[in-house]
Protein backbone atom coordinates (compact mmCIF):
# COMPACT_ATOMS: atom_id res chain seq x y z
CA UNK A 1 0.00 0.00 0.00
CA UNK A 2 1.39 3.39 -0.94
CA UNK A 3 2.04 5.82 1.89
CA UNK A 4 -0.51 8.66 2.11
CA UNK A 5 0.87 12.17 2.10
CA UNK A 6 -0.36 15.44 3.56
CA UNK A 7 -3.23 16.98 1.62
CA UNK A 8 -3.29 14.01 -0.74
CA UNK A 9 -5.30 10.81 -0.85
CA UNK A 10 -3.55 7.52 -1.33
CA UNK A 11 -2.89 6.86 -5.00
CA UNK A 12 -5.92 5.57 -6.81
CA UNK A 13 -8.39 6.27 -4.02
CA UNK A 14 -11.28 8.18 -5.51
CA UNK A 15 -14.38 9.29 -3.59
CA UNK A 16 -16.55 6.30 -2.78
CA UNK A 17 -14.07 3.81 -4.31
CA UNK A 18 -13.36 2.03 -1.03
CA UNK A 19 -14.22 -1.67 -1.14
CA UNK A 20 -16.49 -3.11 1.49
CA UNK A 21 -13.81 -5.68 2.29
CA UNK A 22 -10.13 -6.26 1.45
CA UNK A 23 -9.24 -7.35 -2.06
CA UNK A 24 -9.83 -10.98 -2.63
CA UNK A 25 -13.22 -11.11 -0.95
CA UNK A 26 -11.96 -12.66 2.32
CA UNK A 27 -14.99 -11.34 4.20
CA UNK A 28 -12.81 -9.65 6.82
CA UNK A 29 -13.97 -6.27 8.08
CA UNK A 30 -12.40 -3.27 6.43
CA UNK A 31 -12.45 0.45 7.10
CA UNK A 32 -10.98 3.42 5.22
CA UNK A 33 -9.47 6.04 7.53
CA UNK A 34 -8.02 9.56 7.26
CA UNK A 35 -5.54 10.78 9.90
CA UNK A 36 -5.75 14.45 10.87
CA UNK A 37 -3.02 15.67 13.22
CA UNK A 38 -0.50 18.50 12.95
CA UNK A 39 2.40 16.36 14.21
CA UNK A 40 3.94 14.35 11.39
CA UNK A 41 5.75 11.97 13.72
CA UNK A 42 2.51 11.14 15.51
CA UNK A 43 0.74 10.44 12.22
CA UNK A 44 3.65 8.22 11.20
CA UNK A 45 3.40 6.31 14.47
CA UNK A 46 -0.36 5.79 14.13
CA UNK A 47 0.07 4.71 10.53
CA UNK A 48 2.66 2.14 11.59
CA UNK A 49 0.46 0.92 14.45
CA UNK A 50 -2.87 0.53 12.69
CA UNK A 51 -2.22 0.82 8.96
CA UNK A 52 -1.06 -2.73 8.19
CA UNK A 53 -4.28 -3.42 6.34
CA UNK A 54 -3.82 -7.18 5.89
CA UNK A 55 -3.54 -7.61 9.65
CA UNK A 56 -5.78 -4.85 11.01
CA UNK A 57 -8.38 -4.25 8.30
CA UNK A 58 -7.63 -0.51 8.55
CA UNK A 59 -6.64 1.26 5.35
CA UNK A 60 -5.19 4.75 5.83
CA UNK A 61 -6.21 6.58 2.66
CA UNK A 62 -5.04 10.08 3.51
CA UNK A 63 -3.44 12.42 6.03
CA UNK A 64 -3.71 16.11 6.85
CA UNK A 65 -1.96 18.56 9.16
CA UNK A 66 -4.39 21.48 9.34
CA UNK A 67 -8.04 22.37 8.81
CA UNK A 68 -7.86 23.23 5.10
CA UNK A 69 -5.88 20.09 4.27
CA UNK A 70 -8.27 18.00 6.34
CA UNK A 71 -11.37 19.25 4.56
CA UNK A 72 -9.73 18.71 1.17
CA UNK A 73 -8.55 15.16 1.91
CA UNK A 74 -11.79 14.08 3.60
CA UNK A 75 -13.84 15.46 0.72
CA UNK A 76 -11.62 13.75 -1.86
CA UNK A 77 -11.45 10.32 -0.23
CA UNK A 78 -14.80 10.04 1.61
CA UNK A 79 -13.44 7.69 4.31
CA UNK A 80 -15.68 5.83 6.72
CA UNK A 81 -13.79 7.20 9.74
CA UNK A 82 -11.62 10.25 10.39
CA UNK A 83 -9.20 10.27 13.33
CA UNK A 84 -9.30 13.94 14.27
CA UNK A 85 -7.02 15.91 16.56
CA UNK A 86 -8.77 18.63 18.54
CA UNK A 87 -6.13 21.36 18.24
CA UNK A 88 -5.20 22.10 14.63
CA UNK A 89 -3.91 25.12 12.73
CA UNK A 90 -6.75 26.91 10.99
CA UNK A 91 -9.53 26.57 13.56
CA UNK A 92 -9.21 23.20 15.26
CA UNK A 93 -11.17 19.99 15.02
CA UNK A 94 -14.48 21.75 15.56
CA UNK A 95 -13.92 23.77 12.37
CA UNK A 96 -13.21 20.57 10.41
CA UNK A 97 -16.48 19.13 11.70
CA UNK A 98 -18.38 22.29 10.79
CA UNK A 99 -17.03 22.32 7.24
CA UNK A 100 -17.70 18.59 6.79
CA UNK A 101 -21.22 18.70 8.19
CA UNK A 102 -22.77 17.66 4.89
CA UNK A 103 -20.60 14.52 4.87
CA UNK A 104 -21.40 13.52 8.44
CA UNK A 105 -25.08 14.03 7.64
CA UNK A 106 -25.05 11.82 4.54
CA UNK A 107 -27.60 9.11 5.32
CA UNK A 108 -26.20 6.61 2.81
CA UNK A 109 -22.42 7.06 3.19
CA UNK A 110 -21.71 9.04 6.36
CA UNK A 111 -18.19 10.10 7.24
CA UNK A 112 -17.82 9.53 10.98
CA UNK A 113 -15.30 11.29 13.21
CA UNK A 114 -13.38 9.93 16.18
CA UNK A 115 -11.42 12.55 18.12
CA UNK A 116 -7.91 11.39 19.04
CA UNK A 117 -6.17 13.96 21.22
CA UNK A 118 -3.63 14.42 23.98
CA UNK A 119 -6.17 16.69 25.69
CA UNK A 120 -8.59 15.31 28.23
CA UNK A 121 -10.11 18.71 29.05
CA UNK A 122 -13.89 18.69 29.40
CA UNK A 123 -14.33 21.71 27.11
CA UNK A 124 -12.42 19.97 24.31
CA UNK A 125 -14.44 16.78 24.66
CA UNK A 126 -17.79 18.56 24.74
CA UNK A 127 -16.82 20.89 21.88
CA UNK A 128 -16.12 18.17 19.33
CA UNK A 129 -19.04 15.99 20.44
CA UNK A 130 -21.41 18.92 20.01
CA UNK A 131 -19.71 19.50 16.66
CA UNK A 132 -20.66 16.02 15.47
CA UNK A 133 -17.86 13.61 16.45
CA UNK A 134 -18.97 10.09 17.37
CA UNK A 135 -16.36 9.62 20.07
CA UNK A 136 -13.26 10.87 21.83
CA UNK A 137 -10.20 8.91 22.92
CA UNK A 138 -6.86 10.12 24.24
CA UNK A 139 -3.46 9.40 22.75
CA UNK A 140 -2.63 7.06 25.61
CA UNK A 141 -4.89 4.47 23.96
CA UNK A 142 -3.27 1.23 22.81
CA UNK A 143 -3.10 0.31 19.15
CA UNK A 144 -5.49 -2.61 19.60
CA UNK A 145 -8.03 -0.47 21.44
CA UNK A 146 -7.75 2.26 18.81
CA UNK A 147 -8.45 -0.22 16.03
CA UNK A 148 -11.46 -1.52 17.95
CA UNK A 149 -12.69 2.05 18.50
CA UNK A 150 -12.38 2.83 14.80
CA UNK A 151 -14.53 -0.13 13.81
CA UNK A 152 -17.10 0.67 16.50
CA UNK A 153 -17.40 4.24 15.22
CA UNK A 154 -17.69 2.93 11.65
CA UNK A 155 -20.67 0.89 12.83
CA UNK A 156 -22.28 3.94 14.40
CA UNK A 157 -21.38 3.44 18.06
CA UNK A 158 -20.30 6.27 20.35
CA UNK A 159 -16.84 5.59 21.81
CA UNK A 160 -15.06 7.33 24.68
CA UNK A 161 -12.09 6.79 26.91
CA UNK A 162 -13.64 5.77 30.27
CA UNK A 163 -13.10 9.02 32.18
CA UNK A 164 -14.23 11.19 29.28
CA UNK A 165 -17.66 9.60 28.97
CA UNK A 166 -18.60 11.27 32.25
CA UNK A 167 -17.95 14.71 30.79
CA UNK A 168 -20.43 14.07 28.01
CA UNK A 169 -23.09 12.62 30.30
CA UNK A 170 -22.75 15.54 32.72
CA UNK A 171 -22.86 18.12 29.93
CA UNK A 172 -26.01 16.79 28.34
CA UNK A 173 -27.69 15.98 31.65
CA UNK A 174 -27.18 19.57 32.81
CA UNK A 175 -29.25 21.03 30.00
CA UNK A 176 -32.98 20.73 29.61
CA UNK A 177 -34.26 19.00 26.50
CA UNK A 178 -34.90 21.63 23.85
CA UNK A 179 -38.55 22.35 23.11
CA UNK A 180 -39.97 21.18 19.82
CA UNK A 181 -39.62 23.91 17.19
CA UNK A 182 -42.48 23.38 14.77
CA UNK A 183 -41.11 25.93 12.29
CA UNK A 184 -37.72 24.21 12.15
CA UNK A 185 -39.37 20.80 11.85
CA UNK A 186 -40.96 21.92 8.58
CA UNK A 187 -37.53 22.03 6.96
CA UNK A 188 -35.75 19.06 5.44
CA UNK A 189 -32.22 18.21 6.57
CA UNK A 190 -30.76 19.77 3.41
CA UNK A 191 -32.83 22.91 3.86
CA UNK A 192 -31.48 23.22 7.40
CA UNK A 193 -27.92 22.93 6.11
CA UNK A 194 -28.55 25.68 3.56
CA UNK A 195 -30.25 27.80 6.23
CA UNK A 196 -27.23 27.61 8.53
CA UNK A 197 -24.78 28.51 5.78
CA UNK A 198 -26.92 31.42 4.60
CA UNK A 199 -27.12 32.68 8.18
CA UNK A 200 -23.32 32.48 8.45
CA UNK A 201 -22.98 34.80 5.46
CA UNK A 202 -22.04 32.31 2.76
CA UNK A 203 -22.76 33.27 -0.85
CA UNK A 204 -24.83 30.91 -3.01
CA UNK A 205 -21.72 29.77 -4.92
CA UNK A 206 -19.91 29.00 -1.65
CA UNK A 207 -22.87 27.00 -0.37
CA UNK A 208 -23.06 25.05 -3.62
CA UNK A 209 -19.38 24.15 -3.35
CA UNK A 210 -19.69 23.25 0.34
CA UNK A 211 -22.68 20.95 -0.18
CA UNK A 212 -21.71 19.61 -3.62
CA UNK A 213 -24.88 20.88 -5.27
CA UNK A 214 -25.59 23.42 -8.01
CA UNK A 215 -26.22 27.11 -7.42
CA UNK A 216 -29.70 26.64 -8.87
CA UNK A 217 -30.41 23.95 -6.28
CA UNK A 218 -29.22 26.29 -3.53
CA UNK A 219 -31.60 28.96 -4.80
CA UNK A 220 -34.46 26.45 -4.77
CA UNK A 221 -33.69 25.44 -1.19
CA UNK A 222 -33.52 29.08 -0.07
CA UNK A 223 -36.87 29.80 -1.72
CA UNK A 224 -38.40 26.78 0.03
CA UNK A 225 -37.00 27.85 3.40
CA UNK A 226 -38.30 31.41 3.02
CA UNK A 227 -41.72 30.11 2.00
CA UNK A 228 -41.99 27.59 4.84
CA UNK A 229 -40.83 30.09 7.46
CA UNK A 230 -42.87 32.94 5.94
CA UNK A 231 -39.81 35.18 5.63
CA UNK A 232 -39.07 37.70 2.90
CA UNK A 233 -35.30 37.73 2.43
CA UNK A 234 -31.98 36.33 3.65
CA UNK A 235 -31.58 39.11 6.23
CA UNK A 236 -34.79 38.05 7.97
CA UNK A 237 -33.65 34.45 7.63
CA UNK A 238 -30.34 35.27 9.32
CA UNK A 239 -32.12 36.98 12.22
CA UNK A 240 -34.47 34.01 12.54
CA UNK A 241 -31.59 31.50 12.66
CA UNK A 242 -29.55 33.63 15.08
CA UNK A 243 -32.48 33.95 17.47
CA UNK A 244 -32.64 30.14 17.61
CA UNK A 245 -28.87 29.78 17.98
CA UNK A 246 -28.60 27.77 14.78
CA UNK A 247 -25.62 29.71 13.41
Amino acid sequence: MSEPTEANAAAGAAPGDGPAEPAGGTGRRHVRVVLVDDHRMFRTGVQAEIGQTEQTGVEVVGEAADVDQAVMVITATRPEVVLLDVHLPGGGGVEVLRRCASLTGDAERPVRFLALSVSDAAEDVIGVIRGGARGYVTKTITGADLIDSIFRVQEGDAVFSPRLAGFVLDAFASTDAPPVDEDLDRLTQREREVLRLIARGYAYKEIAKQLFISVKTVESHVSAVLRKLQLSNRHELTRWATARRLV
